[in-house]
């Protein structure tokens, strides 16, 4: 057992590692697309669907307030960083234009892998995932147009269904193992979070694959900018949820889910509206790289410094109670 969660706990390596690989010999990832990226990240899904109950969900459901700050803090910190980052370093339009397009696409399910790996809350995070991912069918292409100047059309019906595919069937699924065939659960349990690990670095190794050439042509300014926007997206998502009074755990969880972006719908709508503009799917791609070496590292980190006991029950908005106790351990 201990074997295995140092091998999760690696997960940085991993992805580095794969993305590294798809850099030099795509080929190696060409045959982990479309289809098997969707059936990777349901198994994930389902996985994870086997740590929850019922339960969890009526207490999600207690404190409906962390979901609205999640939400909120997903479409208003990202977009303005995303425009703030790319204005202020003077990125090439085309770069812009994708970077804004990424930082306005809602929450992805990497996130509940990375809430997951990080003993974070699951369920509040698979919650805002769909929620923001619901959400982004209007707020997506209305703040890419603000933002950006563009209005790019979404796919209402196919984002509502890739949701339910990817991230609300499989943990139901995985609820109803947990419900009824415990003895199940025990056993695949334990591997379930190496199997997490394994699929994101091979989702991650594959976007990059099929964007190489323009991957290894960016250059380090675009890097810069991803890696500012999503380490904005982590620390400022932390501290808007530490305005609200809420506790360790709840703050962690909006932070990853704010920090880290679907970016493959990122890269499908840019392949899809900006068809003349190939370059403005780069950024998308190494955002997909990005957030999950952040989010990876942080989810080791904070998985080896749980939040006390306290921490795992609801906190009211605006209850400082235990702040003294939470400066020594952010």
């Amino acid at each position: 057992m201990k074997l295995l969660d140092r091998l999760a706990n690696a997960f940085p390596v991993w992805v580095l590692l794969a993305c590294g690989l798809a850099l030099l010999w795509p080929e190696m990832f060409s045959w982990f697309r479309g289809n098997a990226i969707v059936v990777g990240l349901a198994v994930i899904m389902l996985g994870m669907g086997l740590t929850l109950s019922i339960d969890d969900f009526r207490r999600v459901a207690s404190r409906p307030g962390a979901v609205v700050a999640g939400c909120i803090g997903q479409f208003l910190i990202m977009p303005l960083a995303g425009w703030g980052v790319a204005t202020a370093l003077g990125l090439e339009t085309p770069f812009a234009v994708g970077l804004i397009l990424v930082a306005c696409c809602p929450g992805g399910t990497a996130s509940n892998v990375v809430t997951y790996l990080a003993r974070a809350d699951v369920a509040l995070s698979v919650i805002m995932t769909t929620c923001t991912t619901l959400a982004a069918v209007v707020l997506t292409p209305l703040l890419t147009k603000f933002l950006a100047g563009r209005l790019i059309e979404v796919d209402a019906l196919g984002l509502f269904l890739s949701t339910l595919q990817v991230v609300v069937l499989p943990v139901v699924g995985g609820m109803a193992v947990n419900r009824w065939l415990p003895g199940v659960v025990a056993c695949v349990l334990p591997g379930a979070p190496l199997v997490s690990v394994i699929t994101i670095a091979l989702v991650c190794a594959s976007v990059i694959g099929q964007n190489a050439p323009a991957v290894r042509s960016a250059g380090p300014r675009l890097l810069v900018a991803v890696g500012l926007l999503h380490a904005i997206g982590f620390a400022v998502g932390y501290l808007w949820a530490r305005l609200f009074g809420y506790d360790r755990t709840i703050s962690r969880t909006i932070s990853i889910e704010v920090g880290m972006q679907n970016s493959g719908l990122g890269v499908v709508l840019a392949q899809r509206h900006f068809p003349a503009e190939p370059l403005t799917a780069v950024p998308c791609a190494i955002s997909s790289v990005v957030h999950s070496c952040i989010g990876s590292l942080l989810a080791g980190w904070w998985r080896l410094r749980p939040t006390p006991a306290a921490d795992s029950q609801p906190a009211p908005p605006h209850s400082h109670a235990n702040e003294g106790t939470d400066a020594r351990n952010p």
